[in-house]
Formats: C-alpha cells, structure tokens, sequence
C-alpha cells in the first residue's frame, strides 16, 4: 500500500493549512492509500545553525521526522504563504532533513529522506490570491531536493470562510479538487513504485 505523509508548514493550532492537510490525508486513505498526517508543532526543532550541527548533529525531532520521511512514498504539503515565500517552519525543517548523518552515504544522505518521493502541494489563505505566490517556492525547494512534484495543486482562497465548524469544507468543488490532487499523488506514487530503477549514475553526496 503506497504510504503518504501528510503535513501542513504552520505550527498555529487553528491554521487554515493543518484543516487543509487533515482533509487531504481523508482523501488519500479514500483513494486506497495509507494516509499519515503530521502537525510539526509535535516536532519542535531549533533553527538550522551549522555550528549547533557541528556540536550535537540532527536534533532528536529532526530525526523523528527522517524517519517518518524515509518510511513513506510520497508527501501532500499544505504551505501557508509568508511574504509571498514558505514559512520559516517548512524551510527549517526541510533544510534539516537535508542534512546528512554518519558517513554521509546511501540512507545516510542528505537526500535520502527525499530522492524518489513524489509530492503534491497545496495552499489555503484568508487573502484572494490564496497563498499561490509561495507555492512556486516550495516547488523549487522539494524539486531540488529531488522530489517529483506534481503539476497540478490546489489552493483555497479566503480560507477564513471555507471551513466549517466541523472542519470539512464549506463548498464541495473545492473539496473535489482536494480529492482529485490526494489521488493523482496516490496513482502516481504508486505507478513510480512498480518502475524499476534508473541507472545509478551519478554517486551519493
């Protein structure tokens, strides 16, 4: 079964994000898929300082959330928009999981928690762009990162009005849209894990 790992970049209790990410994790267990969802509130980490690396390695929540990474196919990312960028929180916790551990080598890289996942993302904001301007970062992040992510996303604008009490979502078709992005991330995970592997060409860094 593919295993997807789900997650919002905002630590905020009510965020409009996490309410976003716990209705993409109920469409991907919808779409036959084992759905994790995470709040990174749980797993508090320092900010990246490379002296901190130096003296005591990964943070021991860094590390749970390697983990966490490592032991899925794919990911469903609900960012918030910062200044028309990601938050801190996404960006410090992507950057840590990128550093390397032990010798550096094969799951130790830096790139393990990351090479082969696909990701599809999302955005939910109070404001009429929806977050969309900060979407376009964390494209080039994960891209870079080596994650597959997936052309089509989703963002809900005036997401201050979108939820309901209950936390589902006032109108369907958004709803259907969220639908539609958990499952193109469950097919596709699941078509790239029949695929046999690419030549290794180049080495682990």
């Amino acid at each position: 079964m593919v295993k997807v790992l789900v997650f919002a970049g905002s630590a905020r209790r009510d965020s409009l994000n996490k309410k976003l990410a716990r209705i993409a994790a109920r469409h991907v267990r919808e779409a036959g898929a084992e759905a994790t969802f995470v709040d990174l509130d749980d797993y508090p980490i320092p900010l990246y300082h490379g002296d901190l690396e130096a003296a005591e390695g990964l943070p021991a929540n860094a590390r749970k959330l390697r983990e966490l990474f490592l032991a899925h196919d794919a990911l469903l990312v609900a960012s918030p928009e910062n200044n028309s960028s990601v938050t801190a929180l996404l960006k410090n916790t992507l950057d840590w999981l990128s550093r390397s551990i032990g010798d550096g080598k094969g799951a130790n890289s830096g790139l393990a928690p990351y090479r082969g996942k696909l990701a599809g993302i999302m955005s939910a904001s109070p404001a009429p762009f929806a977050g969309v301007r900060g979407l376009p970062h964390l494209r080039q992040i994960l891209a870079s990162l080596g994650v597959t992510v997936l052309g089509a996303q989703v963002s809900v604008p005036r997401a201050d009005e979108a939820f309901r009490p209950d936390g589902e979502l006032v109108d369907a078709h958004v709803d259907a849209l969220v639908g539609k992005l958990a499952k193109a991330v469950v097919e596709t995970a699941s078509k790239l894990r029949e695929a046999p592997d690419p030549p290794r060409i180049m080495q682990d860094y």
